[in-house]
């Protein structure tokens, strides 16, 4: 699988967004992803209608009990994407269960344990903007990261404090995990939006996405309809940044699918 986490430290800066959409545009590929929703607020949750009564048929029940993920997968009525979903008790899982190594291991122990589907079945994580136990899990399951940033200065800083982060984590993790910085509500309008594309550009060089994500009407919207962009308003911009950012993120290697004819036809449209 790849498995692909999404997360900045600073909230409002599009995770949630980026995880459904870009989910979304894999589906228009002729693939079959797992959304994760990691935060308890429980957003992804909510727009995709998966919305679980009890925190036991949630991601909640693999920290209480080891639950197996298969067990948790939910069906979104809205478009078959598949969301093991996150419930408000999440947020006690710091106090529970503290940080062993063994609890912060334990999603992606399950992930390649369980091996839900085959090796090219992504899985997006949608994360809170804390470092605590849900964000690690997040990050040591994690093959890579996208982190989202919108054209703002405070969330630039956010983006430069998961760099410490991470480069702190890699000798317990032993690897480094490939990220990838992608500007969000970018306005080309405004000055500060270029200025925060160049901070990033100086500091991060080619792991900035060339592919931004514009300010866009329609992306604001969707998540009041429980709709993914594409459901929304498949021929706004929100629609066509996500699309051209997969593609993107497919032709670096970034993310890896099996390519069908439906996901030639998808790109190609």
């Amino acid at each position: 699988m790849t498995i692909v986490t999404v997360f900045n430290q600073k909230g409002g800066v599009g995770k949630t967004t980026t995880a459904l959409n870009l989910a979304a545009a894999l589906m228009r590929r002729g693939c079959l992803p797992y959304g994760i929703d990691l935060d308890p607020q429980a957003h992804l949750s909510s727009i995709a209608n998966v919305v679980a009564s009890s925190g036991d048929d949630t991601i909640l029940s693999l920290f209480q009990r080891n639950r197996p993920l298969r067990e948790l997968v939910r069906i979104s009525p809205n478009n078959d994407l598949r969301i093991i979903p996150a419930h408000l008790e999440l947020s006690k899982v710091d106090t529970l269960f503290g940080k062993g190594f063994d609890v912060v291991n334990m999603l992606n122990a399950h992930l390649r344990g369980e091996k839900l589907h085959d090796e090219l079945t992504p899985v997006m994580i949608d994360c809170c903007p804390l470092i605590g136990v849900l964000s690690l899990n997040a990050i040591f399951a994690c093959d890579c990261m996208i982190v989202p940033v919108s054209a703002d200065h405070l969330s630039a800083k956010g983006a430069m404090q998961i760099d410490k982060t991470l480069r702190a984590l890699e000798p317990v993790l032993k690897r480094r995990i490939e990220r990838r910085y992608l500007l969000t509500r970018f306005d080309g309008r405004r000055k500060m939006a270029w200025e925060v594309r160049k901070m990033l550009e100086d500091k991060f060089g080619a792991d900035v996405c060339r592919t931004h994500i514009s300010e866009n009407v329609s992306l604001a919207e969707s998540p009041a309809y429980n709709k993914t962009i594409f459901e929304h308003a498949p021929n706004s911009r929100g629609a066509q940044d996500y699309d051209t950012l997969l593609d993107e993120l497919l032709a670096d290697g970034f993310i890896k699918i099996r390519e069908t004819e439906e996901s030639e036809s998808a790109r190609n449209e």
